[in-house]
């Protein structure tokens, strides 16, 4: 059976009022990622590619090492959970990426992010 290395990255992301001020303006969402391995070798992730857009089409990159301070090493069909955050200075915008992991005979391969949107309730049609 030939190796098989399939990522699977859920998103769900949350507006946060309580720590928004739309006067500023400032937006602020939690995001909580699921990160599965659906295929049959082990990855670990290295790294975090975020392209975050908001309403005006302004775009910021965001590259580093692991998540919320983990490298977290995935064998097959285990799954790894974590919860992070972005401001935005409008109401509407969404995240996509990628991260960078690797096999475990050292090579690498990117994960796609699909993907989604951090919008204020009834802020979009």
């Amino acid at each position: 059976m030939a190796p098989v290395q399939e990522i699977q990255v859920k998103a769900v992301a949350r507006y946060m009022p309580e720590r928004s001020n739309p006067l500023e303006p400032i937006y602020f969402f939690s995001y909580n990622i699921t990160i599965t391995n659906q295929g049959n070798l082990s990855a670990r992730l290295q790294s975090r590619y975020w392209h975050i857009t908001d309403a005006t089409g302004r775009v910021q990159e965001v590259r580093g090492p692991g998540v919320v301070g983990e490298f977290p090493n995935l064998k097959p069909g285990e799954s790894f959970n974590y919860t992070s955050f972005c401001p935005l200075s409008t109401n509407y915008g969404f995240m996509q990426g990628h991260y960078t992991m690797e096999r475990e005979d050292g090579s690498t391969f990117d994960a796609p992010i699909p993907p989604f949107a951090l919008a204020v309730p009834d802020s979009i049609n």
